[in-house]
């Protein structure tokens, strides 16, 4: 962890300013009618999930190039993910992998505790083969046309709940990379039927205070057809297993141009809404750092859930997931936490009165405008003062610098060699 004195340096160098620009931010929004002290307070409760395997470096399908001080298991994962809240303020759940991250529960449970964590989402894993499996998943898992398969990758579902039960988790989150690469290649309806049979085994095997989200993705590692391909797929499945089960929305996971907003809002209607992997991209399913392209879609993207809030009890699940080829995967993870409530800040200062106003009216462009008045506020002040008042940093990435954080871990953990690249 950071030590206190370095936080509490950084913090005294910067306080001054962020005072400064905090009440002038919110003189301003007290003329819009705007409480800055009850948003701070709503911003402050917004957490977002680290996923374990976020803090390791990514790669590509041809490279990759890992960074110092890489995380040897599950443990060091779970240092970095407890320096990342620990400094943010916002972080405060970790959304486990496995089998890359099996370990014995107690165990789980008493680093994160130390850290400052608990525990999120599991993931189970049927895209890729692992040492000892029996049968492999080169032609799917959950709808593979072999049942001994598929009976595989519902046991490991079952065992991730398992795991899962003991650390205090209460949801899995399924993504599978079923599917065809060639014309042909399946018979896409009954692919189908065996997935829907597949998950509903695992549903009927869920706590009953556990929720299961299914994740669809339009391409990759089947490039011809996907079995859980789009939005469409995903609420299909979530209304056939039952009311426990919901659709998970990446960012990624979207054709080039989509209207990921618009299909939160068809997801919120349709009650199914269970909750997002936060990132961006460019071109497909890249994973860059949230906010890093398209901020604005994230924040029409938090206008729809704040409109839900206030339509009542709403409560999706909010992870991020990066892959971090280039920077710092901590340094990354905390300015994504940041560009989170970031939006979120924004999303609270929309005058919906006004915005209901102009739509009932069809004011197209007085209804755009106020939108935009929402999102071009800078609310760093906020975000800052919520970070500081926690007890985190008010500059989270020059602190983790200041404490030289990475360069402890990588004297501890030995360097990794990027032969033979690949993402995983």
């Amino acid at each position: 962890m950071i030590d206190a004195s370095v936080i509490a340096a950084e913090n005294a160098a910067r306080e001054a300013a962020l005072r400064a620009d905090y009440d002038a931010l919110g003189a301003h929004l007290d003329r819009r009618g705007i409480d800055i002290d009850a948003v701070k307070a709503r911003v402050a409760e917004l957490g977002v999930a680290i996923p374990s395997w976020g803090v390791g470096t990514g790669g590509t399908r041809f490279a990759r190039f890992p960074g110092l001080g890489e995380p040897r298991h599950v443990f060091d994962k779970l240092d970095d993910c407890g320096v990342i809240h620990q400094l943010t303020r916002a972080t405060p759940r970790v959304s486990l992998h496995i089998p890359w991250d099996t370990a014995p529960a107690a165990d789980l449970r008493g680093k994160a505790e130390a850290v400052g964590l608990s525990f999120d989402a599991m993931n189970s894993n049927t895209f890729q083969d692992h040492p000892g499996q029996a049968l492999s998943y080169k032609f799917g898992s959950l709808s593979h046309t072999d049942p001994a398969v598929r009976a595989q990758a519902v046991e490991h579902n079952l065992e991730c709940i398992e795991i899962g039960r003991g650390i205090g988790s209460t949801a899995l989150t399924i993504w599978i990379g079923d599917g065809a690469n060639f014309p042909g290649q399946t018979d896409m309806t009954a692919q189908f039927e065996r997935y829907l049979d597949s998950t509903a085994r695992i549903y009927g095997a869920l706590p009953e205070d556990w929720r299961l989200y299914t994740e669809h993705k339009m391409y990759e590692p089947a490039f011809y057809s996907t079995v859980v391909q789009d939005w469409g797929t995903n609420l299909m499945i979530a209304q056939a297993l039952g009311e426990r089960a919901y659709c998970l929305v990446d960012l990624g996971h979207h054709a080039p141009n989509a209207n990921i907003e618009m299909i939160v809002a068809r997801l919120i209607q349709a009650g199914k809404l269970g909750g997002f992997h936060f990132n961006d991209s460019k071109y497909g399913d890249d994973d860059l750092d949230t906010g890093a392209i398209d901020p604005f879609r994230l924040f029409l993207v938090f206008d729809e859930l704040v409109a839900a809030e206030g339509r009542g009890d709403f409560s999706p699940a909010h992870m991020l997931d990066q892959s971090h080829n280039v920077t710092d995967p901590i340094e990354s993870l905390m300015t994504s936490a940041g560009e989170v409530r970031r939006a979120y800040a924004q999303a609270l200062l929309v005058d919906r009165a006004a915005l209901e106003g102009f739509q009932g009216a069809n004011d197209a462009l007085m209804a755009a405008q106020t939108l935009k008045a929402a999102f071009r506020t800078d609310v760093e002040p906020i975000l800052a003062m919520a970070r500081m008042e926690a007890g985190g940093a008010i500059d989270p990435v020059a602190t983790v610098r200041a404490a030289g954080y990475r360069a402890r871990v990588a004297a501890e953990r030995p360097a990794v060699s990027g032969a033979g690249g690949g993402i995983v």
